[in-house]
């Protein structure tokens, strides 16, 4: 009888965990997503600018203001450009400036990747050992009269 407390303590307690690990993979999952996106976006930021640093002053170029829609400008100066900081501040800085602040954002961004990517191999791991362990016991409990 102890024995069967003891099974169904463990049910219940391993029950919890896996709910927990699962809502904790879901959101690792979506900062995954988050920060994937911000690497695109900043890639094609850089892309950008490389393709700016080929262009002379004067060149007409499209800039796209969305929906799939352009505005056609001159470009005025090639050598700068205004890059944000965060929290809607904004600067103007060299084109070679610019492009080190972007590498160096995409260089954090993707060790924020690399370790969210770890953490959730990590909790899928626990999660695949914790429902193996719950199947035993339900296995076990079903086996029992």
């Amino acid at each position: 009888m102890a024995e069967r407390a003891k099974s169904e303590e463990e049910l219940r307690r391993l029950s919890v965990e896996m709910r927990y690990l699962e809502q904790t993979a879901e959101a690792l999952q979506q900062r995954i997503s988050m920060v994937n996106a911000a690497i695109t976006d900043i890639s094609y930021a850089n892309l950008t600018l490389d393709g700016i640093a080929a262009e002379k002053e004067n060149a007409e170029l499209f800039v796209p203001i969305g929906g799939s829609s352009y505005v056609k400008v001159k470009l005025a100066d090639s050598n700068k450009v205004i890059i944000g900081l965060g929290s809607g501040v904004s600067i103007e800085k060299t084109l070679m400036e610019a492009k080190t602040t972007l590498k160096e954002r995409l260089d954090e961004l993707e060790k924020t990747m690399n370790s969210a990517q770890q953490q959730f191999t990590q909790v899928a791991e626990r999660i695949n050992s914790g429902r193996s362990r719950l199947e035993n016991l339900l296995g076990a409990r079903e086996g029992k009269p």
